[in-house]
């Protein structure tokens, strides 16, 4: 593993800007969603919106990647390309943002509900957004990158639900992926010590079957291998000598 970068106060400062642009988009999307609609015609205004808070859709162009948003319903874990799938009464949506502003990037997810969906994907929404919390407060000076893992996974473990092991949060800034990786499994005290001035995109992603995955034909939609609902929420953090600054909650 590279040594994890150290931003600088004038980089933080950036990544906070374009953090802002994300969270802002996130919450203003999530209550655009409802049946009847295309997830195209969501990713649509997901474009709209980042381009109104004056920042870029970071997805555009990544790997060949060619919209704003990644929209995933239901099985669907992360990844989902928006077209003219119609969403239903019921069903689970996540949608993935990532922005760029002044050079530096900001990225955070959020599982929806298009109406009211049943008591289970309910309760696995609830139990992914709650790792999310827990692996946060883990994300202090002095402690270390297992301790968020660890976090994640006992939130996990304690509501019956499995985590996607093959994919992780990771390191960001002028790049949306940098070191480290960071996966939503492990042990409190191992691996790289956190310091401050670290920024880390954290994302659970809880499915209620099995952790298996598969990629669909499109090379880019991933879902679960036994069909069963997934959940996924993400902030990007600072990493401090206290409390973690949530950088994407700007915007709620």
């Amino acid at each position: 593993m590279a040594a994890i970068k150290i931003k600088s106060s004038e980089e933080i400062a950036k990544i906070r800007e374009a953090c802002f642009a994300a969270g802002s988009v996130l919450v203003s999307i999530g209550r655009e969603i409802k049946e009847g609609m295309t997830t195209g015609e969501l990713d649509k205004i997901g474009e709209r919106l980042i381009r109104e808070q004056g920042a870029a859709p970071v997805f555009i162009g990544y790997r060949g990647y060619r919209h704003a948003t990644c929209i995933s319903v239901n099985d669907e874990v992360v990844h989902g390309i928006p077209g003219g799938r119609i969403l239903k009464k019921g069903d689970i949506v996540s949608v993935d943002i990532g922005t760029r502003k002044q050079g530096y990037c900001g990225d955070t997810a959020a599982t929806f509900t298009v109406g009211e969906a049943s008591k289970k994907a309910t309760k696995l929404i609830r139990a992914c957004k709650t790792a999310l919390e827990a692996g946060i407060k883990q994300a202090r000076g002095g402690n270390h990158l297992g301790d968020i893992s660890a976090a994640i996974e006992k939130t996990a473990r304690k509501h019956g639900y499995s985590v996607v092991r093959d994919l992780f949060g990771h390191g960001i800034g002028k790049d949306l992926h940098e070191d480290p990786l960071i996966p939503n499994f492990g042990n409190p005290g191992e691996g790289p010590e956190l310091k401050p001035g670290m920024v880390f995109a954290i994302e659970p992603m809880f499915n209620l079957g099995g952790w298996r995955l598969k990629t669909l034909d499109d090379g880019w939609t991933v879902v679960t291998e036994d069909g069963s609902l997934s959940a996924h929420f993400e902030h990007t953090i600072l990493i401090t000598n206290g409390d973690p600054e949530i950088l994407t909650l700007k915007g709620s």
